[in-house]
């Protein structure tokens, strides 16, 4: 009987831990479909994103092009609380902020030196095997960009 409840307990642990992990959809790796992606010139390119759980926090890792045409690399780590937390490795940035809107909707904030640079809007779809990102934002050199980029789960 004793070892019968411990068992039960730790499978219905088990059973909790997975489902709360598995739960955020917008956890994976994300690469982007440029065939479905529409990009403004001078719009940065993020070929793909990294979405983890770590620890109460999520890590976003983020490799593509820079508006500069050069690789580029960032990562973010904090909650999708609405509030800024640093980002290291994008130039056009020092703070993010991602705010959950639902259960498969973000909207992000980006900021340098306390300035909001870009918005946008972050969808999963039904299925879970896209996300689209839609953005809109200021370059380095002062002109608007705009980006609808596409991901496929990996």
């Amino acid at each position: 009987m004793k070892t019968r409840t411990i068992v039960m307990m730790l499978a219905v642990f088990i059973a909790a831990a997975a489902r709360a992990f598995a739960a955020d959809v917008h956890v994976g790796t994300w690469k982007l479909n440029a065939d479905k992606s529409k990009f403004s010139a001078g719009a940065p390119r993020n070929d793909t994103v990294i979405v983890e759980a770590a620890g109460d926090n999520m890590k976003v890792i983020v490799n593509g092009t820079g508006s500069d045409g050069k690789a580029s690399h960032n990562e973010w780590t904090g909650k999708f609380d609405g509030k800024d937390y640093p980002v290291t490795g994008d130039p056009a940035s020092d703070m993010r902020a991602y705010t959950k809107v639902n259960d498969r909707t973000l909207t992000l904030t980006l900021k340098k030196d306390g300035k909001v640079t870009t918005t946008g809007r972050i969808v999963v779809s039904a299925d879970g095997k896209s996300r689209t990102v839609t953005t809109t934002g200021t370059g380095p050199d002062g002109k608007k960009v705009s980006a609808t980029a596409v991901y496929d789960k990996q």
